[in-house]
C-alpha cells in the first residue's frame, strides 16, 4: 500500500494538549490516556515527552516536579492560556481538514460507484 505513513505525529500536540485541557498529569499518563482513548494510536512515549518539551519551551505548557509519592519525581504538566489559544487553533485546522476528507470521501464514493469494471 502506498498511502504515506509516519504520519503519527501530526496532530500530537493538538491530541496533548485535549488531554491537559481535561486535567494536569504526568507524560507517561498523557501517553497511557491518548493509547487508551484514540483508535489505532501507536506513537511512542518518548515522541509524547518530545512533543511535550516543544510545547513547554512554546508557552503552551508548563510544568511542576511532583514529590509528594514515594518514589521518583513526576513532571506534571498543565496547559496554559496560549495553550488553550493553540487548542482552539487546532479545533479551526481539524474542521478543515474534516470537510476536504469529506469531500474526497464523497467524490471517490461516486466515482466508484459510477466505475465500469
Amino acid at each position: 500500500m502506498s498511502v504515506m505513513k509516519g504520519r503519527n505525529y501530526r496532530h500530537l500536540s493538538a491530541f496533548i494538549l485535549l488531554v491537559l485541557a481535561q486535567r494536569e498529569i504526568h507524560g507517561g499518563a498523557i501517553h497511557t490516556t491518548l493509547c487508551e482513548t484514540l483508535p489505532n494510536f501507536n506513537t511512542d512515549t518518548g515522541a509524547v515527552y518530545r512533543c511535550l518539551q516543544e510545547l513547554e519551551s512554546d508557552g503552551a505548557v508548563e510544568s511542576e516536579w511532583d514529590t509528594s509519592e514515594p518514589g521518583p519525581a513526576r513532571k506534571i504538566y498543565k496547559i496554559t492560556s496560549l495553550g488553550w489559544n493553540e487548542l482552539g487553533e487546532w479545533e479551526q485546522d481539524i474542521q478543515h481538514r474534516i470537510a476536504n476528507l469529506n469531500y474526497f470521501l464523497e467524490t471517490y464514493r461516486n466515482i466508484k460507484g459510477n466505475r465500469k469494471v
